[in-house]
C-alpha cells in the first residue's frame, strides 16, 4: 500500500504514505503516515533507515520537508526510529517522543536531543497552526512502556501505534479491515504476546472510546474502518495478554494462537 488517501478537504488531509516492502528493508512491514492542515504537516513514526527514501518521494507528493512542523514517534523501536537521524537534516521540526524514550534515542546516531520533545505520560495537544490541533492520547505498556497515539479530530482518524497490528503475509496485502473476525487471526498471537495486559488494553479503550473514531489506522498492516473498528475495542477491551498468561519461569501460555 502507497499513498492511501483516509481523509481530504480544502485544508486538510490524512494520508497513509508507504507500507514497507518486505523487500525494502529486513524486517517487520510498517506504516508511515502524514497529517497535514493548512499547509503544515506532521510525520507520523518515519520509520527505519531502510525505508526513508521511498517515504521521502511518497510525502513529496503532499508536502515539501521545510513544511514539516513535527514529527511523532509512538515509542522507540527502530522500525519507527531508524531512518530519523536522516530526517533530521532535511527538516527542522521538533519531533516528540514519551519522555521515558528521550535519552535512549542518540543511540540511534543523533548527535543532539535539542529538538526533542519529551511527552508527558498523561499526554498533550500538538498545535499544528493556529486553529489545529492533534492529541497524542496515552497507550502505555501496549507494547512500549512509554506509547503515544495520535488522534486527529478533523479526519477522525486514530493513529494507534502497534495497537491492531497485523503481520500479513508476504503473499497477502489489503488496505482495509472490513470483516474483523476474518482478520482476527492475522492480530492475535501478536496482541496476546506483545501487549502488555488486560488492565492496560482496558485503560486503553476507556480512553479512546471518548473520541468519533471512523479509522484505527495501525503502524502495521491494514487500517480499520466502519463497524471493524468498534469489533476490535470489544475485542482488545476483553483480551488477556503478556503478563496475564505468564507463568513461573518465564513461560507463557498462549493456547492455539499461532
Amino acid at each position: 500500500m502507497r499513498n492511501l488517501t483516509l481523509y481530504q478537504s480544502d485544508n486538510h488531509r490524512f494520508v497513509l504514505l508507504n507500507e514497507t516492502d518486505p523487500g525494502e528493508e529486513e524486517g517487520v512491514r510498517s506504516n508511515q503516515y502524514l497529517v497535514v492542515h493548512d499547509g503544515q504537516g506532521a510525520l507520523l513514526d518515519p520509520g527505519g533507515f531502510g525505508v526513508m527514501p521511498r517515504v521521502l518521494v511518497e510525502m513529496l507528493r503532499h508536502i515539501q520537508p521545510k513544511d514539516i512542523s513535527a514529527i511523532v514517534l509512538s515509542h522507540q523501536d527502530p522500525d519507527i526510529v531508524g531512518g530519523l537521524s536522516t530526517w533530521l537534516e532535511m527538516v527542522s521540526a521538533p519531533v516528540y517522543v514519551s519522555r521515558i524514550w528521550v535519552r535512549f534515542l542518540p543511540h540511534y546516531g543523533i548527535k543532539s536531543i535539542s529538538r526533542f520533545v519529551g511527552i508527558p505520560d498523561e499526554g498533550m495537544n500538538l498545535e499544528l497552526g493556529s486553529d489545529f490541533r492533534l492529541e497524542l492520547v496515552p497507550a502505555h505498556f501496549l507494547h512500549s512502556e512509554g506509547q503515544f497515539n495520535v488522534y486527529d479530530p478533523v479526519s477522525k482518524v486514530l493513529f494507534s501505534g502497534d495497537i491492531g497490528a497485523a503481520m500479513l503475509a508476504e503473499n497477502e496485502d489489503y488496505e482495509f479491515v472490513d470483516d474483523f473476525s476474518a482478520h482476527l487471526p492475522h492480530i492475535e498471537w501478536f496482541h496476546r504476546r506483545y501487549m502488555g495486559c488486560n488492565r492496560a488494553a482496558r485503560a486503553w479503550v476507556e480512553t479512546v472510546s471518548r473520541y468519533d473514531i471512523d479509522f484505527i489506522a495501525p503502524q502495521h498492516g491494514p487500517i480499520y474502518r466502519g463497524q471493524a473498528v468498534q469489533d476490535f475495542l470489544d475485542w482488545f477491551r476483553d483480551l488477556r495478554c503478556g503478563a496475564d498468561l505468564m507463568s513461573a519461569g518465564g513461560v507463557f501460555s498462549l493456547g492455539e494462537v499461532r
